[in-house]
């Protein structure tokens, strides 16, 4: 059941690493989830003051529109440091003050491997905060947890099967590169960023391509990719999607 997006828990949270992880790993998620009216929102962990280029406060000025282009209710920043993460006692205290005060249903996380330490590292942090937020008795609470955690996994090159892939429209993936496009500071001219590693394309041009590759696995235009540890349940085996043959 959807909720109101004026006020009230949130249905889905992403949480990233830096201002654009979301966008490019499940921004067309966070676009679709928004269309049929959950209440969604982006938590960044840091403000990505690490970067080659930009500064920090254009990059919140990116985000801001980024999150408007996805429809988000809500967008956060940890302001824990970056290049920097840890997994420390003071870092997951700061995110379950988060997870508390914006109380998710559905938490999507970075997937646990990376080239960008930050990504791995926010992976960890983020679970482990996920689970503490549910302790009554940890830092006064109340406790407040997740009810469902899934990887996001777009661009991985390592050879695993996503448990699930979210279908998107040619809109809602539109949406998704307008998103991107917002980060002129670091994207503009750009063939690589985080964990996509450059081809020879655009970056635009990039993110299509693993979109239609993922969309086309579940017959649709596009798809993001996602990874879940527990196994999945299907209560009525006539419906599963996808044909077969």
């Amino acid at each position: 059941m959807s909720r109101p997006l004026s006020d009230g828990p949130l249905d889905l949270l992403a949480i990233a690493a830096h201002p654009d992880d979301a966008e490019l790993t499940c921004g067309g998620t966070l676009a679709r989830a928004a269309d049929e009216g959950y209440r969604t929102g982006i938590l960044d962990l840091t403000r990505g003051e690490m970067a080659s280029r930009g500064t920090p406060e254009i990059r919140a000025e990116e985000a801001a529109r980024a999150g408007a282009a996805l429809g988000v209710a809500v967008r956060a920043n940890a302001g824990l440091p970056d290049a920097r993460l840890e997994n420390s006692q003071e870092a997951r205290r700061v995110v379950v003050e988060h997870l508390r005060r914006l109380a998710p249903g559905t938490v999507i996380l970075p997937y646990p491997r990376g080239r960008h330490p930050d990504h791995r590292i926010a992976s960890e942090l983020a679970r482990d905060a996920c689970f503490l937020a549910g302790l009554r008795r940890y830092e006064g609470g109340p406790g407040r947890r997740p009810t469902k955690i899934v990887y996001a996994m777009a661009y991985r090159e390592d050879a695993v099967k996503p448990t699930f892939v979210v279908p998107l429209t040619e809109e809602q993936f539109r949406r998704k590169i307008d998103a991107a496009r917002c980060y002129a500071s670091q994207f503009d001219g750009a063939t690589a960023a985080g964990e996509i590693f450059p081809a020879g394309q655009p970056l635009v041009e990039r993110i299509e391509t693993a979109s239609r590759h993922y969309g086309s696995l579940i017959r649709a235009p596009h798809g993001e990719p996602f990874l879940t540890d527990e196994t999945m349940r299907v209560d009525d085996i006539m419906s599963v999607g996808v044909a077969s043959m």
